[in-house]
């Protein structure tokens, strides 16, 4: 018989169970309730776990396996040659951290195939946005003069970066986000993006998997490592999205 998830103490500041004792089925269960207080959110990232719940539940606690991510070395997240042709002629520009509520709230908003409502309840978006405010949680901003046509948002600890969610209001716009991301963290000596549960679109666009094991490994490394605190406004900079064109 599987045995019930882990209840959390009610102290922000207690320790989680090791992400390994997570269930098999639901995969990656590992806990239930605690609060979404900045220091529960950062301790539950720094070692490999994250949130994700309905309205109406207990806070859950995941740690899935595998795990999948992309390199942020050159090619590992992949735009078809199709799509980047496409790009030749864009007027996107990519920039950091300016919407952050923003993009949250187009992402929570944003129909999926299969899902009734949204997992970013008020209660998630009040508390990643606290994590902005704080200098943790980012937004990467596809931009057509000032209309927002893509984006994503996640967690920074160290040189881990943890993405929640993306969207797109024009074909390709979250593909954009994701490269720009992978290309800034690459410069920055970031070497992984988490994405948290494979899907196909992930896999098409360059995911690889990681058994939960490795993947604790690398976080344990990687966010331990300085990383870079505080709004990413001027670091990120601006970058066009005619830079993933396919050359002529």
């Amino acid at each position: 018989m599987n045995r019930l998830p882990f209840l959390l103490d009610a102290d922000p500041h207690a320790p989680f169970p090791p992400a390994g004792l997570a269930l098999e089925e639901p995969n990656g269960l590992l806990a239930v309730g605690g609060d979404l207080s900045v220091p529960r959110l950062l301790n539950a990232y720094r070692h490999g776990i994250f949130p994700w719940y309905s309205a109406g539940q207990p806070i859950l606690w995941w740690s899935p396996d595998p795990r999948v991510m992309f390199s942020t070395a050159s090619g590992g997240v992949h735009l078809s040659r199709r799509f980047r042709r496409s790009l030749r002629a864009s007027d996107w520009v990519v920039r950091a951290d300016h919407r952050f509520e923003e993009v949250v709230g187009a992402c929570a908003s944003l129909p999926r195939p299969g899902q009734d409502g949204t997992w970013i309840t008020g209660e998630m978006r009040r508390a990643y946005g606290e994590l902005h405010r704080l200098g943790h949680a980012h937004s990467i901003e596809v931009m057509q003069g000032e209309r927002l046509v893509g984006g994503l948002y996640g967690i920074a600890v160290g040189r881990m970066f943890f993405g929640e969610s993306m969207f797109s209001a024009s074909p390709g716009g979250s593909k954009v986000a994701l490269a720009a991301l992978a290309r800034r963290l690459g410069e920055w000596g970031w070497p992984w993006l988490d994405a948290q549960v494979t899907n196909p679109h992930l896999l098409r666009m360059g995911a690889v998997t990681r058994p939960r094991e490795a993947f604790l490994r690398i976080v344990d490394g990687e966010a331990t490592r300085p990383g870079r605190a505080g709004p990413w406004r001027d670091d990120f900079g601006v970058l066009p999205a005619n830079a993933f064109a396919a050359p002529v």
